[in-house]
């Protein structure tokens, strides 16, 4: 059976527009209120939220659901996805809330749920869950809500666990960090700024309208600019929930997280590392050179994680900046990441710019065509003939990926090789194609 309400990052939509609604929000908190009773669990949540505006009343709204089964939510305020993963899973909680559409718009938001071990649910776990919200949504109640107060000391929990992932201060070091406008704005400067560094923060005045505006990790042209006139070191972007990092060297040069993963990997001396079909072919060769295994998962750092632990790897990743160092957490954390990227620079002794020259990067595009429906790709036999055709031109020496979003109604063609015109006019042929099939 599918899931009607959740996709590969929780439940995510238009605030305000069902299924983030407040009838739905309620419904949630009623469905998880039952999953921990069922289960026989501390009946304690833990709801954190990034800095759009609807998060206070949908943290509220899920709240009150819980409540209404005398489950109590502890409100971390805002907060990361990763810091609301690792209260769970350290703390009393029965399961974890975040209130968050990462790298969307204000206009989205989304809530992902954790259970106690600090995992996000699993795929059967998110049925019964949706299984108990269309209970409660059939009954035509009306929904209420909590106001609730943050507690300020679970984000000192966290920013105190971050800071015990390395053993270097950063003393010295100049970092420039764009918080997205999002749930890093006052945590992430308080963190690097406690190790030593010197920070000049920016994206870092949240108004509840501008998370992910022309800033963050979507949008590093602004921290390229920063680094490159302040001489810095480095600079640091976030995305709004902060799962994610992405990076400027001191030189202006851009590093996704392939190259991340290639940095850490060769420093940590693992023989194994799970990236995801979006990671480059050079990132592959790259591996092969220093004796690593790549294995590649499905897109979503929680298949990323269901792979590492079914191989019992240490490290993996999305070339978006999601890295998980999994003997340290159970998801992506933009904030341990950046920690563990500074920490093999003070190790060796060497900048981001010369540890990542051994990343060599194939041609690579990614187009996004919005669409009105998902139909089974093999069931257009205009796209299918192009796909095909696009393989038999590469021929082996590129990679040829058509997908749909989890999160948002697109469909996605990547295509990478080592002749750049040849990957863009493939690209474009193949998304051109869709549009005419699928287009919204």
């Amino acid at each position: 059976m599918s899931r009607k309400l959740f996709g590969t990052d929780g439940i995510r939509g238009k605030a305000g527009d069902p299924p983030l609604d407040r009838p739905h929000a309620f419904a949630l908190g009623v469905a998880l209120a039952e999953w921990i009773h069922a289960k026989h669990l501390h009946p304690g949540v833990v709801i954190g939220m990034d800095t759009r505006e609807s998060g206070p009343w949908l943290a509220g709204s899920v709240a009150a659901g819980l409540q209404s089964l005398d489950v109590h939510a502890d409100f971390a305020g805002v907060v990361t996805t990763p810091g609301v993963a690792f209260l769970a899973r350290t703390d009393h909680y029965a399961a974890g809330i975040m209130i968050s559409a990462s790298h969307n718009p204000f206009e989205d938001n989304g809530i992902k749920v954790f259970d106690h071990s600090g995992y996000k649910m699993p795929d059967d776990e998110e049925l019964k869950l949706e299984a108990g919200m269309f209970a409660w949504l059939a009954k035509n109640e009306a929904p209420t809500e909590q106001s609730l107060v943050a507690d300020e000391t679970l984000d000192r929990k966290y920013i105190t666990f971050l800071e015990s992932t390395i053993q270097q201060r950063l003393d010295g070091m100049h970092l420039v960090i764009d918080c997205a406008n999002g749930a890093a704005s006052k945590l992430a400067p308080t963190l690097f700024r406690e190790l030593g560094a010197q920070v000049t923060a920016i994206g870092d005045a949240p108004d509840g309208r501008n998370i992910n505006l022309n800033c963050g990790s979507l949008h590093l042209e602004g921290l390229r600019e920063r680094v490159l006139a302040a001489k810095a070191d480095l600079g640091i972007a976030f995305d709004g929930d902060a799962d994610r990092a992405l990076f400027v060297t001191g030189a202006g040069k851009l590093v996704d997280g392939d190259a991340v993963m290639l940095v850490t990997a060769i420093h940590m001396k693992v023989k194994g590392v799970v990236a995801t079909v979006m990671s480059n072919l050079g990132l592959e060769k790259a591996f092969t050179a220093h004796g690593i295994e790549m294995v590649r998962a499905n897109v979503g750092d929680k298949y990323v994680l269901d792979e590492m632990i079914k191989r019992n790897l240490t490290l993996g990743g999305e070339q978006s900046g999601h890295i998980i160092f999994r003997e340290l957490a159970t998801t992506g954390d933009g904030m341990l990441t950046a920690l563990q990227v500074l920490s093999v620079i003070r190790q060796t002794g060497r900048t981001l710019d010369e540890l990542t020259a051994a990343l060599t990067v194939y041609p690579q595009i990614l187009v996004n065509v919005r669409v009105k429906e998902r139909k089974p790709l093999a069931d257009l036999p205009a796209v299918r003939d192009e796909i095909s055709a696009a393989e038999a031109a590469f021929a082996g020496s590129g990679r040829v990926l058509v997908r749909f979003s989890g999160t948002e109604p697109l469909a996605r063609v990547m295509i990478e090789g080592a002749d750049k015109t040849m990957v863009d006019d493939w690209a474009h042929r193949i998304a051109a194609t869709i549009r005419q099939e699928l287009g919204g």
